[in-house]
């Protein structure tokens, strides 16, 4: 508890910021989702469509805020590329499970429900580095948090009434795009980060990006809880 308190007396300081960063945002992140021009085109499209899909797929990764803050905070002290690779595969094998199944078999999940839990996600790692708690094993967590978050797109995809001609071939294309999409945006970070390794003031500046993590991840939480209750 004691850990929680100066967490949270720290971030006082930052509320002006993360508020002002919010206020960008927060457009994009209230409509989170796929954009309205590829929105059109999922909704026409019948029979096999390997490109659109897998670049579609990498797209929505690749601009993905809440996956990129996710998997930020999930490799933010992994310094051996081996481990790197471990836990973004049990993130991965969680997302294309629940996108997949979630879409052939029609478990459609409120999405606002289920981005209020990826915020919360976001929350959770950011603590689990700042070593204020950890609930259950980092490899389960990443798991179990990548199952949800492949439940925020698939619910996502039913609402547009994707055709039945093709479908099974395109989610799994859509789903090997996910995942380019993710390498892409994994080489980014991680280069970023490990240049970050080597800046001196480098226990510093992670403790304020985890508490940028954690108030981003809560912003989102609040955003989404509202939106289901309004709606």
């Amino acid at each position: 508890m004691s850990n929680t308190r100066r967490l949270i007396g720290s971030l006082d300081g930052r509320w002006a910021i993360l508020v002002i960063a919010s206020l960008v945002f927060i457009h994009e992140a209230w409509a989170h989702g796929v954009a309205g021009q590829d929105q059109g085109f999922l909704m026409r499209s019948e029979g096999v469509h390997a490109g659109p899909f897998l670049y579609l797929g990498a797209k929505h990764m690749v601009t993905g805020y809440d996956h990129l803050l996710y998997l930020a905070g999930v490799i933010f002290y992994l310094r051996a590329l081996a481990d790197v690779v471990k836990f973004v595969s049990l993130f991965a094998l969680g997302h294309s499970i629940t996108l997949l199944f979630g879409v052939l078999a029609g478990i459609n999940i409120n999405p606002y429900f289920i981005d209020a839990i990826i915020g919360l996600s976001i929350c959770y790692k950011a603590l689990e580095n700042l070593a204020t708690f950890r609930f259950v094993d980092p490899k389960i967590a990443v798991f179990g948090f990548g199952l949800v978050h492949g439940f925020g797109l698939s619910t996502k995809l039913q609402d547009l009434a994707l055709s039945q001609d093709g479908l099974i071939a395109n989610m799994i294309f859509f789903n090997v795009g996910v995942e380019i999409g993710q390498v892409i945006g994994l080489v980014v970070l991680f280069i970023g980060l490990s240049w970050l390794r080597d800046r001196p003031d480098f226990d510093s500046v992670s403790r304020n990006a985890n508490i940028v993590f954690f108030g981003a991840g809560l912003l989102l939480f609040g955003m989404q809880a509202a939106g289901l209750f309004v709606n």
